[in-house]
C-alpha cells in the first residue's frame, strides 16, 4: 500500500498572511488526514515548503500513518519551484528557502517509507488549495 498526499501553500500579499493545506489519502482514496492552517507571515514559496514540512512531520509522528504499511509517500504539489528544488533539478539561491529545504531533509530521514514528489497542475490540487483558502478566510474573521 502507498500513501498519496496533496499539498499547497499560499500567501495573500506575497509576503503576507499565509496558510497551508494538506490532504493524505490511502491507495483506495480514503482520507487519512487533512488540514488547513495559518502559518503567520510568509511568501508563497515559503508556504509551499511549510506545507511539505507539515506533511512530513505528520507522517513521521502519526502512529496510524507510520503503521499503515505504506512503502512510499507520493506527494503532489502545484509548485514547480518546490518540486524542482526538492528533486535537485533547480538550485536554491534564497537563504530562507535553503533553511526550509534543510528542514525537509531532516524530517524526510524520519519517515518509515520512501518519498516521491511530483508536480501536478493546479486543477489537480483543488482540495489542498481549498484548505489553504479556508484557513486564510477564517483568519480574517
Amino acid at each position: 500500500m502507498d500513501i498519496f498526499a496533496f499539498i499547497d501553500g499560499g500567501a495573500r500579499g506575497n509576503p503576507g498572511p499565509a496558510a497551508i493545506g494538506v490532504v493524505v489519502r490511502d491507495a483506495d482514496g480514503n482520507v487519512l488526514f487533512e488540514e488547513g492552517k495559518t502559518i503567520g507571515h510568509a511568501t508563497n514559496n515559503e508556504a509551499e515548503y511549510q506545507a511539505l514540512i507539515h506533511l512530513l512531520e505528520k507522517c513521521a509522528s502519526d502512529p496510524v500513518l507510520r503503521a499503515s504499511g505504506a512503502k512510499t509517500l507520493h506527494v503532489r504539489s502545484d509548485s514547480t519551484l518546490l518540486v524542482m528544488q526538492i528533486t535537485g533539478k533547480w538550485k536554491i539561491k534564497e537563504p530562507r528557502l535553503r533553511a526550509l529545504y534543510d528542514d525537509v531533509q531532516k524530517v524526510k530521514d524520519e519517515l518509515p517509507f520512501a518519498l516521491r514528489i511530483r508536480h501536478v497542475p493546479r486543477e489537480k490540487n483543488k482540495e489542498a488549495d481549498k484548505l489553504v483558502n479556508q484557513a486564510m478566510d477564517a483568519q480574517k474573521n
